[in-house]
């Protein structure tokens, strides 16, 4: 079991660990395929997304993540068979700000800033995150978004950038995540004490790797009981 009281910041990917993007994503897709007449499952969307979005985001040095979702989309239609509308194009970056926190997260984020210091690494735009942050309701002391670092997670330069913004040593710093490929491998290989949140019901937004989490909990209800328990 993890020493908390060692940890001075707590970092969190937002994207599949604050926000249902799941859910998110699988909508917004379906939304288009009904309107041509076509269905997938949610599971078959997701896969696609997952397959899509790294090739994306490994094309060139950097692209906004507004274009990367733009050229997902691009690729799902393709690879289905059919071109996109410009509206189309951007329904996944149009649907973002909307896509809903998981119900645990506000409550657990209140109880956990109030013993620690509270960062999000995400792989998201300024823009888009900025209606993220106000329905998530809790005031983070770090933002550190790909917009700013001009890459994309798995690199190490986010979490550089990250522990540059929040001046921790790795010690006292714990990231907390979902995606084991975006986020656990590399804490491992930064030597960063990691939490997997292994959601219920999780529909393969993200690619598998091979990462071991020092810690794996159900939600982040479970993680502030643990972390906010009297000593």
């Amino acid at each position: 079991m993890l020493d908390f009281d060692r940890f001075e910041w707590l970092s969190f990917d937002c994207y599949g660990t604050l926000v249902d993007w799941e859910t998110g994503i699988s909508m917004a897709v379906a939304g288009v395929l009904e309107s041509r007449g076509m269905s997938k499952s949610r599971a078959e969307i997701l896969a696609l997304f997952a397959e899509a979005e790294p090739r994306v985001q490994r094309s060139q040095d950097y692209m906004e993540y507004r274009r990367v979702l733009h050229e997902v989309m691009a690729m799902i239609g393709t690879r289905l068979g059919f071109q996109c509308t410009e509206s189309e194009l951007e329904c996944l970056a149009d649907s973002l700000p909307g896509w809903p926190v998981f119900p645990d997260v506000k409550g657990a984020l209140t109880a956990l800033k109030t013993r620690y210091k509270l960062a999000v690494i995400s792989n998201v735009d300024d823009g888009l995150f900025a209606g993220t942050a106000e329905a998530l309701g809790v005031d983070f002391d770090a933002v550190v978004t790909a917009e700013q670092v001009r890459s994309y997670k798995p690199s190490l330069r986010n979490f550089d950038a990250a522990a540059r913004r929040m001046a921790v040593e790795k010690q006292r710093w714990l990231h907390v995540a979902e995606s084991l490929y975006h986020d656990i491998a590399p804490a491992n290989q930064l030597g960063v004490a990691c939490v997997w949140v292994n959601r219920a019901n999780r529909g393969g937004g993200t690619r598998g790797a091979d990462a071991l989490p020092d810690l794996v909990v159900s939600d982040l209800a479970a993680l502030a009981r643990m972390m906010c328990r009297p000593a």
